[in-house]
């Protein structure tokens, strides 16, 4: 629809009371993914950017917590001139607001309501829906309700219930889905839409089948041949030809082609929940496309860290974290690769960690540590002058875009080809650049710096075939079809190592 000029909007809404998930736990929640705006949003956003050229910003993501702290302030401002604060309407006004404001100047707004059909901190956004519905009436809009059916292995049977009985709770809320989209193990066959198309009253056609595939990308394809895409511009009568997947095809033939095998060691301390490193996970991905080659991740967690965890790696990533908990590991890893010639990332906090180990064992600071994490010892990362006085967590942070230059001569400068970036931040800690000169004088190059806040944003080693650290998140602008320099230049180094 994107490419045949059609202007798209997309907003998220999450029924939790947290106003963002900036202070929720990534063992509970996932990633926080950053705009370019900075704005901490739901992890789905990360999605919406890599599958389509939308820039996401705060307005695309909205929670329950977002929507009563607008209305209730509203209300101390006595904006609604004395009247009692309800529900419907006031609750369902804002989220009506909210909708139309990123709609402005848009022809088509992709709503998504997250959560589940039934769950109570869900019932005002679905009753907003019904009420859109009512004004903007049933041509102009579709429902796809996305829902699961379960496969018993020991039986070899699909079960069409949980789809059937969301389906019946959606409907006694006033909502009939044109288009059901069954999330499934294996594809379902014309049986059961044809069971589901009766019990729901949704035309077969428009019973979509979403299973497991061998990659998330390889998921439009399926989609285009599900004819999904094709009946909703049907549905709202758009002008559009039929949609083109050769982008997809060409991802999908990528991965096909590829041969070698590397390995890749994420050191972290939320891996037992995968999608706490979402973007970072799909950026190695993009960037395995772009020099077609398989990668295996290896999660290990920093707190247990041993050498031996490395053993036959071809490159390590140290992501971002917050907290003392499992530092020293990080730390232990910085060294094995900076001593084993390893290719080496460290993203945000594991940029830190790798200057804290060089500061430790390189330049003989043995106290070298940063504020976060002690109030003794020598702060090679500290507290920024701006971030000392915030009392409140939740979105103080260094958060969005800044400017980065690049220093020439430098494996920075090579990856990007260019001497001035821009890429997203999310942290309150900084190198102390009071410590900067003994780092260059025992090998550390300071490859980018942000000259507005004179503040140390890339780093790299003299003697290290490819070590890099970036206080940004460079995971959070890769693409399929545009993966990161530096993501793309970790995997070609990883592979040259692989060769050798």
């Amino acid at each position: 629809l994107e490419a045949r000029g059609h202007k798209i909007s997309i907003i998220k809404f999450d029924p939790y009371i947290n106003v963002d998930p900036g202070t929720m736990n990534p063992f509970q929640h996932g990633e926080v993914y950053v705009t370019e705006d900075g704005a901490e949003t739901d992890l789905d956003l990360g999605h919406y950017e890599r599958f389509t050229n939308c820039t996401m910003s705060y307005q695309n993501s909205v929670s329950t917590g977002q929507i009563y702290e607008t209305v209730i302030q509203n209300e101390r401002e006595g904006k609604y001139l004395g009247r009692t604060v309800q529900v419907i309407p006031h609750i369902t006004d804002e989220i009506k607001r909210r909708i139309f404001k990123v709609s402005k100047s848009r022809e088509i707004t992709l709503v998504e309501i997250g959560g589940t059909v039934g769950d109570i901190e869900g019932l005002p956004f679905l009753e907003t829906i019904r009420q859109i519905r009512n004004n903007v009436g049933i041509i102009d809009s579709v429902i796809v309700h996305v829902t699961l059916i379960p496969k018993i292995d020991v039986a070899g049977e699909i079960k069409t219930k949980p789809t059937q009985h969301s389906v019946r709770e959606l409907r006694s809320l006033g909502l009939q889905p044109d288009f059901l989209v069954c999330r499934s193990k294996d594809k379902i066959t014309s049986g059961a839409k044809e069971k589901i198309s009766l019990q729901c009253s949704v035309d077969m056609d428009k019973i979509v089948s979403s299973p497991d595939v061998e990659s998330i990308y390889a998921l439009p394809i399926f989609m285009h041949k599900e004819a999904l895409v094709t009946n909703i511009v049907k549905k709202l009568k758009l002008r559009s030809n039929r949609p083109n997947i050769s982008k997809w095809n060409n991802v999908i033939l990528d991965l096909k082609k590829a041969k070698k095998k590397i390995k890749i060691a994420f050191v972290g301390k939320y891996v037992d929940l995968k999608e706490s490193y979402k973007s970072l996970h799909e950026a190695i991905v993009h960037s395995g496309i772009k020099n077609r080659v398989k990668i295996e991740i290896k999660y290990i967690d920093s707190e247990k860290f041993k050498a031996g965890d490395l053993k036959n790696i071809n490159a390590i990533i140290i992501p971002g974290g917050f907290g003392n908990r499992g530092i020293e590991g990080k730390i232990a890893a910085a060294k094995y690769a900076r001593e084993n010639k390893i290719p080496f990332l460290g993203i945000c906090l594991g940029m830190q960690l790798c200057i804290i180990e060089f500061a430790r064992n390189v330049c003989g600071i043995k106290s070298a540590t940063s504020s976060e994490f002690s109030k003794a010892g020598k702060h090679i990362i500290h507290t920024m002058r701006d971030q000392k006085k915030k009392i409140n967590k939740g979105g103080t942070m260094r958060l969005g875009s800044y400017i980065c230059h690049l220093s020439s001569k430098t494996l920075a400068k090579k990856l990007y080809k260019k001497t001035k970036i821009s890429e997203r931040h999310r942290h309150r800690y900084e190198v102390n650049n009071a410590y900067a000169s003994t780092l260059k004088k025992h090998g550390m190059i300071v490859s980018g710096i942000n000259k507005e806040k004179n503040l140390i944003e890339m780093v790299e080693l003299k003697d290290h075939p490819w070590f890099v650290g970036v206080q940004f998140h460079p995971e959070f602008k890769s693409k399929p079809f545009l993966p990161h320099p530096l993501f793309s230049g970790l995997i070609e180094a990883a592979s040259m190592l692989c060769l050798k």
